[in-house]
């Protein structure tokens, strides 16, 4: 049964709301202490949702699209008496006064929030190890990193202790996690979705976006978060597609469809792994899909431009926390990887060295939007390795730069502002491996048809 059957069997009372979430609470109750997916939990308020939930079924009421549904939130998605800590001990007693749009729109359609995920100390990283409250251990591939910065809300869903999560993703963010954790997630087109409410990384990158373990639960939760918000001056106004109904009335069949393959994209990644992906590139070939090569010139370029963006919009964003109004003095109290980023932004926003650093850094992303952009023109999506190389074990010792290789194949699509998934290939030695598509600016719904189809042929 997928999340769509099952959020249809909670509406029919086939389920209830309530086994649903005691079901997950159980799970929680038994996995979390070893995997440590979740930094808060509120089975209260969440079974008294669920109360009011079946009751209203019962009554013949109307429900909304998420009846039922449980729901983990990162813990830099603003929910109204959840600690939003940015898995920081900067905010570790910031207690949520308000919800986010996101938050708002998931309880205006009945979902059930259970608690808050564990993630990379304010997004900064790429392994959750880094986390104040410490590190999430990965269900799929015990003893190895969930990926990051969400690799909390990754870990709850692969661990199979919420049906959604909401992550946040900057450069990878979501799709790292999931890829590494085996599970799907999607960064939707920058403005696609409200980003009010979420403690940002770089404002200009920030995305947020849902995970889950099938397309139904992505479908279903695009649906929900996604269109226009007054009160958050980068969203869209856009025709947001039912993306539900493009599961429910998908295709198998791939027909017509141009899928592009960038060598380089390749050339950067683990044999290993592009053995998985190439076999999946064949399978969506069989189902009728064109396949296209293509060369992006610019890869080497991406890495340096996101980071230096990133230090710069990550050091301005943190001029709030200074001890005043929320929590503690971030420089005080934070952790390496936070340290390293604002001094790195400090450093690089200081007039003199502006010209040299930032103003070329944006310059280059245009470059990279550009050339991406020019290769989406023909084709509908571009498929590709999620993350070069496999996930390291917990504790192991990498230098940044070599954590920052994590993410040379997601930047692209934050630098690019375009939608782009994950979504399980196969596995190199139980070790999960994760496919990445790409489309142009809010041609969200083509990649939701694509995921869906392979889904359907696994």
């Amino acid at each position: 049964m997928n999340l769509l059957e099952k959020c249809k069997s909670i509406k029919n009372h086939e389920i209830t709301a309530i086994d649903n979430l005691n079901g997950y609470v159980k799970v929680i109750e038994e996995k979390n202490p070893d995997i440590n997916a979740f930094l808060e939990i509120n089975h209260e308020k969440a079974l008294k949702t669920a109360e009011e939930i079946d009751s209203r079924i019962e009554n013949g009421d109307k429900v909304g699209k998420l009846a039922g549904m449980v729901i983990g939130i990162k813990s830099n998605i603003n929910v109204e008496d959840f600690i939003i800590s940015a898995a920081s001990n900067t905010l570790e007693n910031y207690q949520g006064s308000y919800d986010a749009t996101v938050i708002k729109r998931i309880k205006e359609n009945d979902g059930i929030i259970i608690g808050m995920t564990n993630m990379d100390e304010f997004a900064a990283g790429s392994s959750t190890e880094s986390s104040y409250f410490g590190p999430t251990d990965n269900p799929t591939a015990p003893g190895r990193i969930p990926g990051g910065s969400s690799g909390g809300s990754a870990a709850a869903i692969a661990a199979e202790m919420c049906d959604l999560a909401l992550g946040s993703d900057t450069g990878g963010s979501i799709r790292n996690p999931a890829s590494h954790c085996g599970v799907m997630g999607f960064k939707p087109t920058y403005g696609g979705v409200s980003r009010q409410g979420l403690l940002d990384l770089a404002m200009s990158l920030d995305q947020i976006g849902p995970l889950a373990r099938d397309t139904s639960g992505i479908a279903l939760m695009l649906d929900v978060i996604s269109g226009m918000d007054p009160k958050e001056c980068t969203t869209l106004d856009w025709e947001v597609p039912q993306f539900t109904s493009l599961v429910e009335n998908g295709e198998d069949s791939l027909k017509g469809m141009k899928l592009g393959v960038v060598k380089q994209f390749q050339e950067v990644t683990d044999d290993a792994i592009v053995k998985i992906i190439e076999k999946s590139i064949d399978k969506m070939s069989d189902m009728g899909a064109e396949v296209v090569e293509l060369s992006f010139d610019n890869i080497d370029l991406c890495l340096p431009t996101y980071y230096l963006i990133n230090y710069v919009e990550f050091f301005s964003a943190t001029r709030k926390y200074d001890g005043r109004k929320y929590g503690y003095k971030i420089e005080d109290v934070c952790g390496e990887e936070v340290l390293r980023r604002i001094h790195m932004g400090s450093y690089i926003s200081q007039q003199e060295f502006s010209g040299k650093y930032y103003k070329k850094a944006l310059q280059a992303r245009s470059l990279i939007r550009k050339e991406i952009t020019q290769l989406l023109n023909g084709v509908d999506v571009i498929v590709s390795p999620t993350v070069p190389k496999l996930p390291h074990k917990l504790g192991d010792t990498l230098e940044p730069m070599e954590m920052y290789a994590y993410d040379v194949l997601t930047v692209i699509a934050n630098l690019a502002g375009i939608p782009a998934s994950s979504q399980k290939a196969g596995d190199v030695n139980g070790i999960p491996v994760g496919l990445q598509m790409q489309a142009k600016p809010l041609d969200d719904d083509k990649i939701i048809h694509a995921m869906a189809a392979l889904e359907s042929s696994s």
